[in-house]
């Protein structure tokens, strides 16, 4: 006998550019599930999901709880996963949608999935197409050149990190760098100046940083704009904005570890075969 819960849930994304990057499988989910429930910041993507889901419904309204007087983002992220278990719960096949990729910067469907599987219920998430795989696209960077080191912008600012130089370094959510107070939406130049000196200690002041913004529908525009890390803090960013800064010195050969790769492809190199 099957004692599983009946409900189900499936976490998908939907990119950054409305359903032109959504996955078949993702769109299968949207379409067939019993409610959609999503949190997507793109007016048209809110519209096309309302259209083709069963029910529907959106989670933007409680971001509205941050506002509240000893209410942080962390509570509005937690109402979210709430809202969505509240319907697995009464026994649906829940989809719930994320813009970009669910996984990535998107805690309430990690919390949501984990809750959900703690209660005996079937969770998984699909990929979607997240800032990432479009800033690579967008910018003609490839990670793989010479290595990615990838950061929020605040964790970055209160941990004790070490950044590799030779290295591109992402940092995310720079427009909300230093918020302590997980409530606001922005940042101010005094944040950004302790960022700025703190990247200075691997970085010179006139090194060439990009920042980064993934274009959300046909209309809108890429931005990349370049500028020095000198002027990051009076440079105009959104909650979206990225910190992209490009490596700044050469990759150095490791020497001894070469020698012994190149002793061990002589030892194991094969005979070569008389025939």
């Amino acid at each position: 006998m099957n004692n599983q819960p009946s409900g189900q849930l499936v976490c998908v994304g939907t990119g950054l550019r409305m359903a032109g990057q959504l996955t078949p499988i993702s769109k299968s989910y949207i379409e067939s599930f019993d409610i959609v429930i999503a949190a997507v910041p793109n007016i048209f993507t809110r519209q096309w999901l309302k259209e083709i889901a069963k029910e529907y419904i959106c989670l933007n309204d409680h971001y509205e709880d941050s506002k509240v007087d000893g209410k942080t983002r962390r509570d509005t992220y937690r109402r979210m996963a709430d809202t969505i278990l509240r319907e697995v719960r009464a026994g649906k096949r829940v989809c719930a949608a994320f813009y970009g990729h669910p996984g990535i910067f998107a805690c309430i469907s990690h919390m949501a999935i984990a809750d959900a599987r703690s209660e005996g219920f079937e969770a998984h998430m699909e990929p979607g197409i997240s800032a990432l795989d479009c800033l690579v696209a967008d910018l003609g960077i490839d990670p793989g050149a010479c290595g990615m080191q990838s950061m929020e912008a605040t964790q970055f600012m209160i941990y004790q990190r070490v950044i590799d130089p030779t290295s591109l370094f992402v940092v995310w959510q720079i427009g909300i760098a230093g918020d302590l107070t997980l409530k606001r939406y922005d940042t101010e130049p005094a944040h950004l100046q302790i960022i700025t000196d703190k990247l200075a200690q691997t970085y010179s002041l006139d090194h060439e940083v990009i920042l980064y913004e993934a274009a959300t529908h046909p209309f809108e525009q890429t931005r990349a704009d370049k500028i020095r890390l000198r002027d990051l803090p009076y440079a105009s960013l959104k909650q979206i904005t990225t910190l992209v800064i490009p490596a700044a010195q050469a990759l150095q050969i490791d020497h001894k570890v070469l020698a012994q790769l190149e002793a061990l492809g002589q030892v194991l190199a094969p005979k070569k075969v008389m025939v």
